[in-house]
């Protein structure tokens, strides 16, 4: 602990506490620092539930998808010493460079017996340590900063010790105060899950609806129409090439890069079925080859390092900055652009972008993308449904917006309550 520490009073404080806060390394703090057993896991729910670095999700834990432990290989441990106690601090040690070091404290949400796996370490406090501070004390910039200068990165995965973990610089008020301070986060995340799950049920329904209102693989008909539409016989089936055209996208070098000009939209710009301007690139407005966006258009992805981003879309909006699209994106221009960003968002669509992506090129070639195949309605169905669900996804979009705003209000929060270590 050479570091020395001017400031130890955080700038947010409750009325009733005053005082410098006291300065600790995390081994002192600690009672319990354990890895957890080696995995021989099935796909059963044979056994007993097994929590791995994948159920650690943004600072919470998702037990959705177990994984099931059936077998000792710990060469006679006793497996009772490895169950998880309602409180533990759950740490990754062993993991990607993106999720080193993240965390979930453990709540038996299943009411049975759990384990954990070895790339994980449960941490248990002395009496003077609230458990819960301390979990929120591992979001601060000054753990993420820590655990950044002791990962030791490796070809797939990241790592660290317990002993480098153990030197870790905690700061701590009296116990009362962490309780109160554990108390006001708890709280503000108690809405952020309420409203996560609101998201959550919203893009389920959205889904089921969608089920209903495009036909199903083998139909020509959806199950549900809205009533003036009942009557109206079959779905008629199109090629893409029938309902518009596609827009190439510019080819640019890093010479051709600015501070400002022409925004260039890539696949980053591309965020759960919205255009998002957080990380861009703008190049000469004069550049040749460029195609200039309209509103409504419909980017796509149609090249990418990562399969999973290819086929990815969304509707460019009214009151966009001047702007194009890159090479390894294309865009869909129709008359119904509505609908048909509905269609992107179908199991039809992405059937169709899985069975295009070679083994080794995560790309869609365009002249097999505008031969893609669709069911379509009369043009008046087709805006009653683009209708039905675009106020779908501008509810989504809107309570999304309200959950991004509770996410950045406890990030200054946070800031304020925990003292800056500079």
């Amino acid at each position: 602990m050479n570091k020395e520490y001017k400031k130890l009073m955080p700038k947010f404080r409750f009325k009733e506490f005053s005082g410098e806060w006291e300065v600790k390394i995390l081994d002192d703090c600690v009672q319990v620092m354990q890895s957890g057993l080696s995995r021989l896991l099935n796909d059963s729910d044979v056994g007993i539930p097994v929590i791995r670095s994948n159920n650690l999700v943004e600072e919470n834990l998702d037990v959705s998808e177990l994984k099931y432990w059936y077998e000792i290989d710990n060469q006679g441990a006793n497996i009772e010493n490895y169950f998880l106690n309602e409180g533990d601090l759950l740490v990754n040690f062993i993991n990607s460079q993106a999720q080193i070091g993240k965390v979930a404290l453990y709540k038996n949400l299943l009411k049975r017996n759990v384990i954990f796996t070895t790339n994980l370490l449960r941490l248990t406090f002395n009496h003077f340590v609230n458990h819960q501070f301390i979990f929120y004390f591992f979001q601060t910039k000054e753990y993420v900063k820590y655990i950044q200068e002791i990962a030791k990165p490796a070809v797939n995965q990241s790592s660290f010790t317990t002993k480098e973990f153990k030197r870790l610089v905690v700061t701590l008020p009296k116990l009362e105060e962490q309780t109160k301070i554990a108390a006001c986060l708890s709280s503000l995340d108690d809405l952020i899950t309420a409203q996560t799950q609101k998201i959550a049920a919203l893009k389920t329904h959205k889904k089921g609806l969608m089920q209903q209102l495009f036909p199903q693989e083998g139909e020509t008909v959806p199950k549900l129409r809205f009533s003036e539409f009942r009557d109206s016989g079959e779905w008629e089936e199109k090629k893409l090439r029938q309902l518009g055209e596609l827009v190439s996208g510019l080819t640019y070098s890093p010479d051709d890069v600015r501070d400002n000009g022409l925004l260039v939209l890539r696949s980053s710009n591309v965020q759960n079925g919205e255009i998002r301007l957080e990380d861009n690139v703008y190049v000469n407005p004069d550049i040749k080859g460029a195609n200039l966006s309209k509103p409504n258009d419909i980017l796509i992805c149609v090249r990418n390092g990562s399969k999973a981003l290819i086929g990815k879309n969304a509707l460019i909006p009214e009151g966009m900055p001047l702007s194009t699209h890159g090479a390894f994106m294309t865009v869909f221009r129709t008359p119904s652009a509505k609908f048909v960003f509905q269609l992107f968002q179908t199991s039809t669509y992405q059937s169709q972008v899985d069975g295009d992506l070679g083994a080794t090129i995560n790309s869609i070639n365009g002249s097999n993308f505008i031969k893609y195949k669709f069911y379509v309605p009369s043009p008046a169905e087709q805006q009653k449904i683009a209708a039905c669900l675009s106020s779908l996804d501008e509810l989504i979009n809107a309570q999304t917006k309200k959950l991004n705003a509770l996410k950045l209000h406890k990030k200054g929060l946070m800031q304020g309550l925990f003292p800056l270590n500079e």
